[in-house]
């Protein structure tokens, strides 16, 4: 087996790039491998994906619909029929979850949906919870709790906000 020290390339695995336009001797001279005139011989053309030759492009006479907010946020979904895996009078927030292996990765939130049964009595605080979700937690007996996406400390929001605004 060869040394790092030893490899080589592949006899003839490269070459030199071509220099074209530098005379007629080289070969390459006068029109530089374009041949003569027409649209391919000029500069600045056929560069662009899409291009159809003059024909308009179908990325043009497709119809435009739809819209994807920049500022939307994700939620993990978890149901309330998965509950029912936590004991009776349990609290049930984010890091439960996430142990029990129900929510994984990096989300905005967790949303809990209204689909299984819930037969024990767990304090749920999650970020949104659906009408359904609610009222299936409430009739098993438990809580629903609703956390705000984001929290700041009023100090740090003072602190990005001083000396901006009206002087």
């Amino acid at each position: 087996m060869p040394n790092l020290s030893d490899l080589r390339r592949p006899r003839n695995s490269w070459h030199r790039k071509k220099r074209v336009g530098r005379g007629q001797g080289s070969g390459l001279g006068k029109t530089a491998g374009r041949g003569g005139k027409g649209q391919k011989a000029r500069t600045g053309n056929m560069r662009f994906e899409g291009f159809e030759g003059g024909q308009s492009p179908l990325q043009r006479r497709l119809p435009k619909f739809g819209f994807t907010p920049p500022n939307r946020k994700h939620f993990a979904v978890v149901n309330v029929g998965e509950l029912e895996r936590f004991a009776a009078g349990t609290s049930v927030d984010e890091a439960a979850l996430r142990q029990a292996g129900l929510v994984k990765g990096s989300w905005d939130g967790i949303k809990l949906l209204g689909e299984g049964k819930l037969t024990r009595k767990v304090t749920v605080a999650v970020h949104r919870a659906s009408a359904k979700a609610k009222e299936l937690v409430e009739k098993a007996g438990g809580s629903l709790q609703l956390l705000p996406l984001m929290v700041h400390k009023p100090e740090a929001a003072a602190r990005a906000h001083a000396g901006k605004g009206a002087k």
